[in-house]
């Protein structure tokens, strides 16, 4: 199947990208430099042109001329007060729409982050051990006849309850203290070590994500590009190294 002149250029391009960006593990070069401009430059003029159709277009110009929805001015009015901050005589007005943003920001963020982040996290906490009867009344599920069927509840509850306690600094973590002080330590260290690995074998995923592409681009139905930029990139890495050491720069 011959494939479209498109896809063959898609396949050169990603693989020129890709080694550019690998050569940075010999040194910084201008190669790398190349790549990382063109991957910041490509993602903010696609953030630009999605922001001015999903915002600008969708939520303000379209609902002002073909609805009449003439309140929208409210906010854009806000909004660009916020440029008088690149006028220095009117630069106090930006003041009032940053208010205005961090205010209303804050009074929406507040109730949603006690809700999810403390609230919710201690009812997860202590649902597997308390239930609900038929009257409303709460009740203690946990059967002491098999200790075993509520093991992650009991682990879980543990885990929080020191690791609360190591950062609660106002009494002295001696004694008991110090052991439960101890025990968040180890659910924390466990906590991190979890989500390190975690990170890591998501990097690894796009590495070999990025190492495939370039086994399946050096096929000869593409061109061989990996073949041949391999080779490009290494005389060039090679040519700039002796170019920098010929020309040792100025103490």
């Amino acid at each position: 199947m011959e494939l479209s002149f498109g896809v063959i250029l898609g396949a050169w391009i990603a693989t020129g990208l890709t080694l550019f960006i690998l050569s940075f593990l010999y040194e910084d070069n201008p190669l790398f430099k190349l790549a990382e401009h063109l991957y910041v430059g490509v993602s903010l003029g696609y953030t630009i042109v999605k922001t001015y159709d999903t915002v600008v277009m969708t939520l303000i110009v379209r609902p002002i001329l073909d609805k009449g929805e003439w309140s929208l001015l409210i906010p854009v009015g806000i909004g660009m007060l916020m440029l008088t901050r690149y006028v220095p005589k009117a630069a106090w007005l930006s003041r009032y729409a940053f208010a205005f943003i961090v205010g209303v920001g804050a009074g929406l963020a507040i109730p949603r982050t006690i809700s999810s982040f403390i609230l919710k996290q201690i009812e997860d906490t202590v649902r597997p051990l308390l239930g609900i009867a038929p009257d409303g009344s709460v009740t203690f599920d946990y059967s002491l006849l098999n200790p075993a069927s509520h093991l992650n509840g009991i682990i879980i509850l543990i885990g929080v309850v020191s690791v609360l306690f190591y950062f609660f600094f106002s009494v002295e973590h001696s004694g008991p203290g110090k052991a439960v002080a101890r025990a968040g330590i180890l659910f924390l260290m466990i906590s991190f070590g979890a989500a390190f690995g975690y990170t890591v074998m998501a990097r690894m995923s796009l590495l070999i994500g990025r190492l495939t592409d370039l086994i399946e681009f050096s096929d000869a139905s593409y061109g061989r590009p990996t073949l041949w930029l391999v080779l490009l990139t290494v005389a060039t890495l090679i040519v700039l190294s002796r170019r920098s050491s010929s020309h040792p720069p100025n103490q």
